[in-house]
């Protein structure tokens, strides 16, 4: 113990840096090495310590992201307009990231709460954690949950709130894929739960969702439970909040046999319009492929009331290959997350339905640290550095604001081989003021390569166009060599696509920074939290 007690006290020690990330005081002059009376063995950990720079002690230690670094220094050789100016205090509420699993302790939301309001989405997606809240049967504990939802809060955001998982106290299993309950006692203690869980924060929380992917494992051949505790659910929530919001199924990937099925008992009881939403968890390899059965179940929907909408509800990447969760066994990196990301906000808005990206920071779940996060985290639950996905979606957002609309798939002609997904943008007086455009037809790679490819756009009539690449924020000038009009289409040359959106506009309705000079020597600026 007491050896134990010198080694941390000097790791300590050779942990401590500078906010730019510098050992400071890395190596052990004879003074402190005759005060701890180190033996062979002890000196020699020392001694790989300060090698090694202390990193495993060094948690607080700001750090850059080397893939954002590369990202930037990779750029389109194009003659730069400016870069997007960005304003995190403008929340868009188009759009939502996920808090979820801190019911669980998976993640800290102390930690992380200032990477939240930074990011500029208007909602935040959180689980409200009965087991957590209700440890001894009628005695309810907040505290935890009044420090998440008032710090979402504090963070100008507004949090919706996942009413989801059982109880063990109940017998009810707590966690993904748990049992939906319909025994008289559990169904009673959670509808007394549920009561006091809405009247507590109806003010503070935007929307409130039943369940959290109901449809997984052995609930899916009983779509008449989850009927019945939807209904009750929902009719508990609007007798404390009549205008409540309600959010139904949180339906794992496409299951649309399974919702359908359920909606069918919802008819049956008269109440097929109790929902203001419909959400769904597309998690598939390559984003646009979910886009086909989106639309199957926008059509089913609408089969049952023309007042329920779409919210795609929960769907993200991870950044490293991962054995379990969703997308597991493929070589996920930074690079392809981040493309992975911003494609999935781009189908969302060409169908015009809200989205939230899952998830804000990384989670550490039982059996692995997921690292689906905009943010990485460390094994402390702290965050180390923001993703270029983080950036990714943040410009994003910056640029698909609530008052604008999309107005359909442009056609289009090319000179390059692959397929362009391109999306008409159109500002809140309905002139079409731009287009988002990617290859969508792959799953994201990990390259940074861009593809120099003369379009024409069909129906864009733009005077100044600029082009915008959302992931590093900077804009390019479009002049006559390399674009014009002719009769209301739009011909660009040497156009740098590739399988990321990116986004041609009219100059004017994009709000962009002075023109900066290009980085050559590969600036950390830009890329420490």
């Amino acid at each position: 113990m007491q050896t134990y007690a010198k080694t941390k006290s000097i790791a300590n020690y050779l942990s401590c840096r500078n906010t730019a990330g510098h050992e400071t005081g890395a190596f052990l002059n004879r003074n402190i090495l005759k005060s701890f009376k180190m033996n062979r063995k002890n000196t020699l950990l020392i001694l790989l310590l300060s090698l090694s720079g202390a990193l495993f002690f060094n948690a607080g230690a700001q750090h850059w992201s080397l893939t954002m670094k590369n990202i930037m220094l990779n750029a389109p050789d194009l003659e730069e307009a400016g870069t997007l100016a960005v304003n995190p205090e403008a929340k868009n509420y188009r759009w939502s990231v996920g808090c979820e699993t801190l019911d669980r302790d998976y993640a800290d939301f102390s930690k992380y709460k200032d990477h939240l309001g930074a990011l500029g989405v208007g909602y935040a997606r959180i689980q409200s954690g009965w087991a957590k809240c209700e440890q001894k049967k009628g005695r309810y504990d907040f505290a935890w949950l009044d420090e998440i939802v008032d710090g979402i809060c504090a963070q100008n955001v507004k949090p919706w709130m996942c009413l989801c998982y059982g109880n063990p106290i109940y017998g009810a299993q707590k966690g993904l894929g748990s049992v939906i309950f319909d025994d008289e006692e559990t169904m009673g203690a959670w509808l007394k739960y549920v009561r006091a869980v809405v009247q507590r924060y109806k003010d503070k929380v935007a929307m409130w969702e039943v369940w959290n992917e109901p449809n997984l494992h052995g609930n899916s051949k009983y779509p008449e439970r989850y009927a019945n505790l939807l209904s009750k659910t929902v009719d508990v929530i609007k007798s404390v909040d009549e205008d409540a919001v309600i959010i139904g199924f949180g339906a794992s990937r496409m299951p649309l046999k399974y919702i359908e099925s359920v909606m069918d008992e919802m008819q049956k009881q008269g109440k097929a319009d109790i929902l203001d939403y419909i959400s769904f968890h597309p998690y598939y390899e390559n984003p646009d492929d979910a886009m086909p059965e989106i639309l199957a179940l926008k059509s089913l929907v609408e089969t049952y009331s023309d007042k329920i909408k779409l919210f795609q509800g929960e769907s993200g990447c991870p950044s490293i290959l991962e054995w379990g969760h969703a997308l597991r066994y493929n070589e996920w990196s930074e690079y392809s997350q981040a493309k992975w990301d911003m494609r999935r906000i781009a189908n969302d808005f060409s169908i015009d339905i809200p989205s939230s990206i899952f998830t804000l920071v990384d989670l550490q779940y039982p059996n692995m640290q997921q690292s689906f996060g905009l943010v990485r985290t460390n094994l402390l639950k702290e965050p180390v550095y923001r993703r270029p996905s983080f950036y990714g979606v943040r410009n994003m957002c910056t640029i698909l604001t609530e008052n604008r609309k999309p107005d359909g798939w442009l056609e289009y002609e090319s000179n390059g081989s692959r397929k362009i997904t391109a999306v008409a943008i159109k500002d809140e007086s309905g002139r079409r003021i731009g287009a988002m455009l990617w290859f969508g037809d792959r799953i994201p790679d990990s390259s940074l390569e861009r593809t120099l490819t003369d379009v024409t756009l069909k129906g864009l009539d733009l005077k100044n166009p600029v082009c915008v690449d959302p992931l590093t924020g900077k804009a390019y000038l479009l002049d006559i060599k390399r674009g014009g009009n002719f009769g209301g289409t739009l011909k660009i040359y040497g156009l740098p696509m590739w399988d990321c959106p990116i986004f041609v506009m009219e100059k004017d309705s994009v709000q962009l920074e002075n023109a900066v000079e290009a980085r050559k020597s590969g600036s950390a600026q830009d890329m420490h939290y």
